[in-house]
């Protein structure tokens, strides 16, 4: 009993840890301008916001969030975003790995005049952390997520990484 009581506290401590981290390395990469959007506060209004996913073309293949519209990172086409969501103040929220590509997308949607943009903390890794489902290119539930680096990858805990 003893030790199944010291595992979950070494799991929950190892949590906030992860926790501690990532926010520390978030601080480090973003300017802070954009919003963040908590993955608990998204999953009950994920049907009223616009979702972008803000990563490369084969990161959205391997997996996305449900009804997540691809708009890429190196490629980022601000046109086709307005072709889009001509409405500026539509609800937005941008993703990528962890969130810190997502706020340099977001930071160009707010300079062309969107009003209404949040980035997801700790962006895929954290909805799949959560146990939330992501979708592959055949919108079918997979446990996959491509972690962009086996670097990055340490900051997914649950799913299958795949990287190149």
């Amino acid at each position: 009993m003893r030790y199944f009581i010291f595992i979950v506290c070494m799991c929950v401590s190892v949590s906030g840890f992860s926790q501690k981290k990532l926010a520390k390395l978030l601080k480090q990469q973003n300017k802070e301008t954009i919003p963040y959007i908590s993955v608990d506060s998204l999953k009950n209004i994920q049907e009223q916001v616009t979702l972008l996913d803000s990563r490369e073309e084969r990161e959205f293949k391997t997996s996305h969030i449900k009804d997540a519209i691809y708009v890429g990172y190196d490629f980022f086409s601000l046109d086709s975003v307005q072709e889009k969501l001509p409405n500026k103040k539509s609800p937005i929220v941008v993703y990528c790995s962890l969130g810190i590509r997502s706020e340099d997308i977001a930071e160009k949607l707010k300079k062309a005049g969107y009003t209404n943009v949040l980035n997801l903390y700790g962006g895929i890794f954290e909805w799949k952390n959560n146990d939330l489902d992501v979708l592959n290119s055949k919108e079918k539930p997979t446990d996959s997520v491509h972690t962009f680096s086996k670097v990055w990858s340490k900051w997914l805990h649950k799913g299958i990484k795949v990287y190149d």
